[in-house]
């Protein structure tokens, strides 16, 4: 897959297009990527996803309580890639870029600067100033230029409709099995493991603290859960817990901590994914560091089952 910034110098044969942001790149999004592999290998094209950075809502609504994201750039392109996408532009959205009318849109980048032959939209897909490019008036823009366009059905998954929505919802309840089967793939986090207070070492369960890599990228909710730990392609069960520790900080600052099964090398610097497998339960307080340690054995022996089942 080619990554274009941009749409100056782009050469693609009769490019088919899709737009959107495609956070999450989840399993709606991948349906549509579907079609538009299909539609270009039908007239021998290059299917082409126009997307964008940052996300639109962080620039539409900068008041609004952090968004979040669900997939970094680096995700993003790693997933599309990996759907055998053959090109993917990454425009930047301002509040400029916003305002331009989605007629302006077509004419200047989908045809003077791309020449596509096709456009494939999501089933409700909007853009350009106040959302203003809706099917019907890109279907206009469609026979004046002389493209085809088509429009995606809704995706579900068990009779739900699948979105990045409900995904960021089911994540903001720890409902790691809704998000997983939502995407398609175990949801992650990347980071940097960096010093933490080594109380981890003190009770037995050694943690390596994680600076996730980019601070708009969403945790699942506060709590215990089964994962599995990626170290230079190395692949190690391990649980990960996300919150405040009551029973050994007071300093109300969340933490992202794992422990890795079976593990005892130094990771001060390195980075890691985490992929979410399932969560076990909430973050609690116990009355003092026996009964924690006693807890946390408890969880590793049932993450332990869950994972080798």
């Amino acid at each position: 897959m080619k990554v274009h910034y941009g749409v100056e110098n782009i050469e693609i044969k009769c490019p088919i297009v899709t737009i959107g942001s495609f956070d999450g790149v989840h399993l709606g999004h991948a349906c549509v990527i579907q079609h538009l592999k299909e539609k270009a290998a039908s007239i021998d094209g290059e299917s082409v996803i126009i997307s964008f950075e940052p996300h639109p809502r962080e620039v539409l609504y900068p008041r609004e309580q952090k968004i979040g994201i669900l997939t970094t750039l680096e995700e993003k392109i790693a997933i599309l890639e990996k759907y055998g996408v053959d090109h993917l532009i990454i425009l930047k959205f301002t509040l400029e870029f916003a305002q331009q009318p989605y007629n302006d849109f077509v004419k200047k980048i989908l045809i003077d600067k791309l020449r596509i032959k096709g456009l494939v939209v999501g089933y409700d897909h909007r853009f350009g100033k106040d959302r203003a490019g809706n099917f019907e008036n890109l279907q206009e823009l469609a026979n004046e230029y002389g493209f085809f366009l088509e429009k995606e059905v809704v995706f579900e998954e068990d009779d739900v409709n699948v979105s990045s929505t409900k995904i960021r919802n089911a994540l903001a309840v720890g409902d790691i099995t809704t998000v997983n089967r939502f995407l398609g793939y175990s949801y992650s986090v990347t980071g940097e493991v960096v010093y933490g207070h080594h109380l981890g070492h003190k009770i037995g369960f050694p943690t390596a603290n994680i600076q996730v890599s980019d601070e708009r990228k969403l945790l699942p909710a506060i709590g215990v859960y089964a994962v599995k730990v990626i170290i230079e392609q190395e692949i190690f069960n391990g649980m990960l817990n996300i919150g405040i520790r009551p029973t050994v900080s007071n300093d109300g600052q969340v933490s992202c901590e794992v422990y890795i099964f079976d593990f005892n090398r130094d990771l001060y610097g390195k980075t890691i994914t985490i992929n979410f497998i399932d969560r076990i339960r909430g973050e609690r307080k116990f009355n003092d560091i026996e009964e924690l340690r006693a807890q946390l054995q408890k969880d590793k022996e049932k993450i332990l089952k869950l994972l080798k089942s």
